[in-house]
């Protein structure tokens, strides 16, 4: 039997969306026919868990969110997939309050970098992904060196984020400067890019990257399928 997926999302929809879509495509692909994803979606108001993250109320956003999964379970949910890198700060307090599994967007994406012989990974996201220890020691306690982008270069990565690819705005002078950063990544010794925000699949994709793509996106959404149709 097919598990529940439990999606909490909405930070922000635009991201929200390519998980529907990318989860279904991979239970069509194994299973065929008719066949799609047994899904129920908890879309959190995204101004009000950003005011939290700038407010550094962490615990607040922690409640908002575990809220939502708890909900989730009740309704059937067998796992509770959190649709952004950035709120997984808050996924232990999360998981304490729920009894099914937080698949863990770091740990999905470091099973990925183990098949492809990466140990030298950079790191994109909201600065708080960045900067924070939370999903950065999650990588690195699994044996990966983590690199992010120079100081200077952190907040213009973190404002393109809340500011453009939020809202759905995809602006070519943004993409050159992701490609610059990820250029000074790659000269540092970087083999491969996360894009550790699940809105910069919008503005990189691989033919725009010099070093290949880590889309957190995709990756997560595709682990969620599989845990969903394990035996």
């Amino acid at each position: 039997m097919m598990k529940t997926l439990g999606l909490i999302g909405g930070m922000s929809w635009e991201s929200t969306v390519p998980y529907y879509q990318i989860i279904n495509e991979a239970v069509k692909d194994r299973l065929g026919g008719l066949h799609s994803a047994r899904l129920i979606l908890y879309s959190v108001e995204f101004a009000e868990i950003e005011e939290m993250q700038s407010a550094g109320q962490w615990d607040t956003a922690a409640e908002v969110l575990g809220d939502a999964a708890r909900k989730l379970e009740s309704c059937g949910a067998d796992y509770i997939v959190i649709c952004t890198n950035t709120m997984h700060k808050v996924a232990p307090q999360i998981q304490r309050m729920i009894s099914v599994p937080v698949i863990h967007i770091a740990d999905a994406t470091a099973e990925v970098l183990k098949q492809d012989g990466i140990r030298r990974i950079a790191l994109l996201g909201t600065k708080y992904t960045m900067t924070q220890d939370f999903y950065k020691q999650r990588l690195i306690d699994q044996g990966f060196e983590v690199l992010i982008p120079a100081e200077e270069d952190i907040e213009p990565v973190n404002r393109i984020i809340f500011e453009e690819l939020c809202v759905g705005e995809i602006n070519d002078e943004s993409r050159k400067e992701y490609q610059r950063i990820i250029q000074d990544l790659k000269d540092r010794g970087a083999e491969g890019v996360i894009l550790g925000c699940t809105e910069i699949g919008m503005l990189i994709k691989p033919e725009d990257s010099v070093l290949p793509v880590y889309d957190t996106t995709l990756i997560h959404a595709q682990a969620a399928a599989e845990a969903a149709l394990a035996e």
